[in-house]
């Protein structure tokens, strides 16, 4: 924990290195001693608290100083710290400055000098006025802090990469918040871009490109080799485990991840049915053993890094990365997974971000306490959202376009949902349009069957309406089906032939895809099973066939 400040003020040299000598005696275990020769430097060093988050307790000034008098330091520094205690050091003659002080500041005491013996007349002040503080204070948070406003896309974006990524941070909403405004304004030089994101060090990130935000806070971002025997690509369940057993099992392994660890999966609220966890647990405690389990055995985790293409050279993958540079490769993995489909609807684009959101979004669930929620969907993903915003919402209303859930949906999750009092379905119904001016603020649905329109107030919607696979990357080096996912295995022989250019006298291996020694698991696989332990499962068996493929390299 960040030790609160006592800060001296005194151009007398001798006597601001004499309270200072006092003060640590007395305070060193608890507090930080801060000294500064003038008004002007004093004033500098509380902006510099202020923008590192570090608490000022008490203020220890001397009143007769050139430039500014301690009256007029003190007048501008309870405008940063209100609730930062306030001691003027005063000779005889400045009695009366001193209770001017007391009226117009609210000097809490003022002590004459010399303060021999401090134990007598110092201590005793000072302890007192220090408890008075700490009952009074709320310490602030000491981790990252994102400022910004709550229907701004931009910070959405900021909130949850940090959030999916588990890093730790306050939210800080400008238009509530008048300490978070100036910390903005002083930031931006008055610009008011945002976000802006303030660390513990005093520096500050303004509209951060993910890239430098993860920079920033400690994830590797940049391969350490330029050679690995396994090259994965996205970080959902199939490419953690490929790591966990590649890298485990002595293979140099890299993962390669444009977003956040754990994929889709990575965002549920909740995963019941996943073995081995009777009582359930969420994508993110998944997620955080996995690549921990991962890092453990010695893989590479590149975040905030997007590989862009994928070109073959003999035995090696050269897999191209947007930051510039390449990794290559004797195996490589795909598994990015799939995109979320976008709602095409009016209004919807203008509103991402400001009250409409795709997929979970659990980082926003707390502003919509006592809210009305749609959830646009009707698969699994969609039902443990309904289920987890049921605990903040007022309502939940899920729209599908099918009549019933039961057939798109795991029974498990049926039956909670019709458990659940503030959760309603509304059958054969789609999202015709959204309306709102700088936030969501009502959708026009529509009834399949009838025809009828319908306008409902909406404080928030996340859609979960299918997905698209992320395959663009190897379109020129794999076999894929009419939709863009990956085909692998048995499901590359067609009409009694392999594919053209499989030149190889051994079949494709079960996850092999049509170009040797590239392979694909998880959601971004034809034929897969859309669920996380079968994605698992394939990142595992994954590694046994990348073993075989490296016998024949």
């Amino acid at each position: 924990m960040t030790k609160p400040v006592i800060l001296i003020v005194d151009d007398d040299l001798q006597v601001l290195n004499a309270v200072e000598r006092d003060l640590r005696l007395h305070f060193h275990g608890e507090y930080r001693i801060a000294k500064a020769p003038s008004g002007k430097e004093a004033l500098a060093a509380v902006e510099q608290f202020w923008r590192r988050g570090t608490p000022l307790a008490l203020m220890l000034v001397d009143q007769r100083m050139p430039e500014m008098s301690g009256t007029e330091f003190l007048s501008e520094a309870i405008k940063i710290f209100p609730q930062a205690r306030k001691v003027l050091l005063t000779a005889y003659a400045d009695t009366q400055a001193a209770i001017q002080s007391i009226n117009e500041i609210g000097l809490d005491y003022y002590l004459m000098k010399p303060w021999d013996p401090p134990e007598l007349h110092l201590f005793p002040v000072l302890d007192d006025l220090l408890s008075d503080w700490l009952a009074r204070v709320t310490l602030p948070y000491e981790g990252i802090r994102v400022a910004g406003t709550l229907w701004s896309a931009a910070c959405h974006v900021v909130k949850d990469f940090l959030s999916r990524n588990l890093i730790p941070y306050q939210w800080l909403d400008i238009e509530v918040d008048e300490q978070a405004y100036k910390m903005v304004v002083e930031a931006t030089q008055g610009d008011l871009r945002l976000p802006a994101v303030f660390f513990p060090d005093g520096s500050v990130l303004v509209e951060p490109a993910l890239r430098d935000l993860a920079e920033r806070v400690g994830m590797q971002t940049r391969p350490a080799q330029s050679f690995y025997d396994l090259a994965i690509v996205g970080a959902g369940p199939s490419g953690l485990a490929a790591a966990v057993y590649g890298a485990s099992e002595g293979l140099r392994t890299v993962m390669i991840e444009r977003e956040a660890a754990g994929g889709q999966a990575g965002t549920s609220s909740r995963i019941d049915n996943y073995l081995g966890f009777p009582n359930g647990l969420s994508g993110a405690d998944l997620t955080r053993r996995a690549v921990a389990q991962a890092q453990r055995f010695g893989a590479e985790i590149l975040t905030a890094e997007e590989a862009t293409g994928v070109e073959v050279e003999g035995a090696y993958k050269l897999v191209h990365l947007a930051g510039g540079g390449q990794i290559s490769c004797y195996a490589l993995l795909i598994a990015t997974g799939v995109s979320v489909r976008l709602l095409d609807v009016p209004g919807v684009d203008r509103l991402t971000g400001a009250g409409i959101y795709y997929g979970a979004a659990l980082t926003e669930a707390t502003f919509y306490r006592k809210k009305n929620i749609y959830i646009v969907g009707g698969a699994n993903s969609a039902g443990q959202a309904a289920v987890f915003f049921s605990n903040y919402a007022s309502t939940v209303t899920i729209l599908v376009r099918a009549n019933d859930i039961t057939p798109s949906m795991s029974q498990y999750l049926v039956d909670q949902i019709h458990s659940i009092g503030n959760i309603r379905v509304l059958h054969t119904s789609e999202v015709v349009s959204a309306s709102g001016d700088n936030h969501l603020e009502g959708i026009r649905v529509q009834n399949r069957e009838t025809g009828v329109e319908s306008e409902l107030p909406a404080d928030a919607m996340f859609i979960f309406i299918g997905a698209a696979p992320r395959t663009d990357m190897v379109a020129s080096q794999v076999e894929r089906d009419p939709t863009g996912f990956i085909l692998t295995g048995p499901d590359l022989f067609h009409n009694g032939k392999w594919p053209p250019g499989w030149t190889l006298k051994r079949n494709p291996y079960l996850l092999e895809t049509s170009c040797p020694g590239i392979f694909a698991a998880g959601d971004v696989r034809h034929g897969s099973i859309k669920r996380v332990a079968s994605a698992v499962g394939e990142g595992s068996v994954t590694v046994a066939l990348v073993h075989q493929y490296l016998k024949t390299v």
